[in-house]
């Protein structure tokens, strides 16, 4: 069985790991990839290999000795980390709704919430009086 390199992108980094990952016998044609003949990976599979390989990334501190005891990050972070780097990016709060997929701007307000330099950075960005100083 051959390796295959899986990339993940967390905030703007990527987090490469290599997995084994044969399609098994019956595996639907959609789910193999022509080209190599690998199976694609269930979200539970993913899940794991990026829990597994984000250990050290998420605790800084911790010696690699203790990794078995670490819990890395999870899909579901990263999905809510890209939600709060589009929102930081002017992304409209319809789009946001869409992509997260849910259904009140209320359940969306947890994850869309830019940071200091985000709201420094719009304000500068529309400030009127900003096109006299340059």
């Amino acid at each position: 069985m051959t390796s295959c390199s899986v990339t993940f992108f967390f905030a703007l980094a990527p987090i490469r790991c290599t997995v084994e990952i044969k399609a098994p016998a019956g595996t639907p044609t959609l789910d193999v990839c022509p080209e190599t003949g690998r199976a694609r990976l269930s979200y539970r599979r993913a899940e794991e290999i990026f829990e597994e390989n984000t250990r050290l990334l998420a605790n800084p501190l911790a010696s690699p000795e203790d990794i078995e005891d670490l819990d890395g990050w999870t899909l579901h972070r990263l999905r809510h980390s890209a939600l709060t780097h589009d929102a930081e990016d002017g992304t409209s709060t319809p789009m946001l709704l869409a992509r997260s997929r849910h259904a009140s701007v209320r359940s969306l307000e947890r994850y869309a919430r830019p940071g200091v330099d985000s709201v420094a950075r719009h304000v500068a960005e529309r400030d009127p009086a900003a096109r006299w100083r340059t």
